[in-house]
């Protein structure tokens, strides 16, 4: 008995073909993406093939394909949705700007828009035409990337960077004479100078330790970076090459204290007012601003409002240079101790950490006499009783139905 011959696989020729669904990247560039192209004879193997290829790219979550046909043509079209993407960092690449580095990639990659996905083969595409780059300048390193946090935030980046460029920097220089005259700088700059140069170190250097040096005397607007390099001499010379990084800086005017409206606040308005650090006409330091707000949290933590949240809207006055804020408190419930639970000691030692413990159960609970505890409180509790451990874990689990807080203790 013979069995029925196979139906062969039917094909056309395409005479057209949609990319549809995406928000993020043009339908020409996907379609160039996907390896077909108009005039080509395919099948269903060769349409799924095209629909994986996009897949694994990494910048589309979804990709799926349907098609009309008519006669021998084929109107092919991809339907596909966007994958989360996050900014592309360009770490220590000092014989590019970041427009030539983006350019070149875009070149290579089809689907580049200054963002990636965290994984697909997209990312060993750019990374080829990175290293492409380099050779084209005689550069011999390896290039890499990592997902990680931006310098100052905790948005999510993906950097590329140089393994084996053996790039130093040499000195640091400042685009005002605020920073450049700064004794504070200057006793900093040896976190850079001699350093393997990283735009990622540069940019770090410039949230923590120039932005506060201008937020201190009310250029509450000053615009820091972002940072560059230069070489000090030729980048193609033998000699391990080494970078002045620089960073420029708009000042902008400096902000006065205008004070603060009140808004939604169970406390009194008195005691809040007392803890302003700044009178009407100071510099808007915006250091001790930004800490306020943390000792606004830490009032209402004295009488068990945990979660209780500060909104802080700046009002500025460009006319006059002044700042003044309108700050919105929510308290949430008030919180009373509920359970003392420790883990991690032996039975007297225990004993002794309840008995330095100063909130009974069913009072009112204090977050500033916590954070003070574990601060001191515990050393002082133990005195010259033996006791053996390395860390603290500690955690605050809140019951906002009943109003109560477990205190949560595990010596380690």
């Amino acid at each position: 008995m013979h069995s029925a011959p196979q139906k062969p696989e039917p094909h056309g020729k395409i005479a057209e073909i949609r990319a549809t669904g995406s928000k993020r990247y043009a339908e020409a560039d996907i379609v160039a993406a996907c390896g077909l192209k108009v005039g080509d004879v395919v099948g269903r193997e060769e349409l799924q093939a095209a629909a994986n290829r996009l897949a694994n790219l990494g910048p589309l979550s979804s990709v799926r394909y349907r098609f009309t046909s008519k006669g021998e043509d084929l109107a092919v079209e991809f339907q596909v949705e966007d994958a989360p993407t996050v900014p592309v960092w360009f770490d220590n690449f000092p014989w590019f700007t970041d427009g030539e580095l983006t350019e070149g990639i875009k070149h290579a990659v089809a689907l580049f828009d200054g963002t990636a996905p965290q994984q697909g083969a997209i990312l060993d595409t750019m990374t080829d035409a990175l290293q492409q780059m380099l050779a084209s300048r005689g550069v011999k390193a390896s290039v890499e990337h990592a997902l990680i946090a931006a310098p100052g935030s905790e948005q999510m980046i993906l950097s590329f960077s140089l393994a084996g460029a053996n790039l130093t920097v040499s000195s640091v220089q400042f685009g005002d004479a605020l920073a450049s005259e700064s004794p504070r700088l200057r006793d900093r700059v040896s976190d850079l100078v001699g350093k393997p140069y990283s735009r990622i170190a540069l940019a770090l250097f410039a949230s923590e330790q120039v932005q506060p040096v201008y937020l201190e005397k009310g250029y509450l607007r000053a615009r820091i970076g972002p940072p560059s390099a230069r070489f000090t001499g030729s980048p193609t010379s033998t000699a391990p090459p080494n970078l002045v990084a620089y960073f420029p800086i708009e000042p902008g005017p400096v902000y006065h204290w205008a004070g603060i409206e009140w808004v939604g606040n169970p406390a009194n308005k008195a005691t809040l007012d007392a803890l302003v650090p700044l009178k009407p006409g100071d510099a808007a330091d915006g250091v001790l601003i930004e800490g306020l707000w943390k000792r606004v949290e830490d009032e209402y933590g004295k009488y068990g409002y945990l979660d209780a949240k500060v909104t802080a809207q700046p009002l500025f006055d460009d006319a006059a240079k002044t700042i003044s804020y309108r700050v919105v408190i929510a308290a949430g419930v008030a919180y009373h101790m509920a359970d003392l639970v420790i883990t991690g000691l032996s039975v007297p030692a225990e004993q002794k950490v309840r008995e330095a413990w100063r909130i009974p159960r069913g009072q009112i609970f204090d977050s500033v006499y916590f954070d003070e505890f574990l601060a001191t409180g515990l050393k002082q509790a133990f005195g010259d009783y033996p006791v053996h451990y390395d860390k603290v874990g500690h955690l605050l689990r809140t019951h906002p139905e009943t109003a109560t807080v477990d205190v949560l203790l595990d010596f380690q």
